[in-house]
């Protein structure tokens, strides 16, 4: 990643960290004292192909270029090898994210966007039609099998890992973990969907495979991110939360193993349980 400074007669501002402290008056047993909070940052970013916007999130600014690659990729706007570069720029109202693209493809996207003009509403940003809300998933590479044991290390790896959130207690994680080492993969951001697209960057940046081990996430699992999911090669999918039934539908139909409701006591194996040593 690259930083770029703004063009401006004044000094660009000064890079956003992911958290901040606020001062607060806390009340405990009924006692009033001052006191200061840890709580995260909430960015507007734009992420910008080729010159053009093509959405605007509200994200954690850390890990924004994993964040731009993974989230172009996994909905299906750019592939890895379409993206020549990735600048973060810092502006006074927000973060600017600029992916540049190999000849052609800024021009399919700038046509994509002229079939969308004039559309209204953002329960699903970007999409065209009903059956492109629901459409169907990659299907998921066999992948490997994994023990009982296994996943409730990788379960308990990702909990460990989160930095931010032990910080926050506000954060959603995605995290990639393998027997051989660990958890080798973590991101976090305010928005599941962001941590999702940023462990997917960062697994694209590394030359990665999501196959070779587990993909796991602090949220529920709703059908969105089971399509992201599936885009980058998760043949395994741990939760520590409910799926919803689209969600398994979906995970059924790309051959995805979907594991949650994953805590300390156990976990439940929603689909395809032959990937799990001992599940049948």
């Amino acid at each position: 990643m690259s930083v770029a400074a703004v063009p401006s007669a004044a000094a660009p501002p000064a890079p956003r960290p992911p958290v901040v402290e606020r001062a607060v008056l806390r009340v405990r047993a009924g006692v009033a004292a001052e006191a200061r909070r840890v709580v995260p940052e909430e960015t507007p970013v734009a992420l910008v192909f080729d010159g053009t916007t093509e959405a605007v999130m509200m994200a954690t600014p850390a890990d924004l270029d994993d964040f731009a690659r993974g989230f172009a990729f996994t909905e299906g706007l750019a592939a890895p090898g379409a993206i020549r570069g990735c600048d973060v720029i810092e502006t006074p109202r927000g973060i600017e994210a600029r992916l540049w693209l190999v000849p052609g493809r800024g021009a399919a996207l700038a046509a994509r966007r002229r079939r969308l003009a004039g559309a209204t509403g953002c329960g699903l940003c970007g999409i065209e039609s009903l059956e492109e809300a629901v459409r169907p998933p990659a299907a998921v590479p066999a992948g490997r099998r994994f023990t009982f044991a296994e996943i409730a290390a990788a379960r308990a790896a990702l909990e460990a890992g989160q930095a931010l959130n032990r910080a926050t207690r506000a954060l959603h994680a995605a995290g990639f973990w393998t027997p051989e080492a660990g958890l080798v993969l973590l991101r976090e951001d305010v928005g599941r969907h962001n941590a999702l697209d940023k462990l997917a960057g960062a697994l694209l940046a590394r030359d990665l495979h999501a196959a070779d081990g587990v993909v796991l996430l602090t949220s529920r699992v709703s059908v969105e991110m089971v399509q992201k999911a599936a885009a980058i090669g998760a043949a395994v999918l741990v939760a520590v939360s409910v799926p919803t039934a689209l969600a398994l539908d979906t995970a059924e139909a790309a051959g995805m193993t979907l594991v949650a409701v994953a805590r300390d006591d156990g976990f439940e194996v929603f689909t395809r349980p032959d990937r799990i040593l001992g599940a049948g």
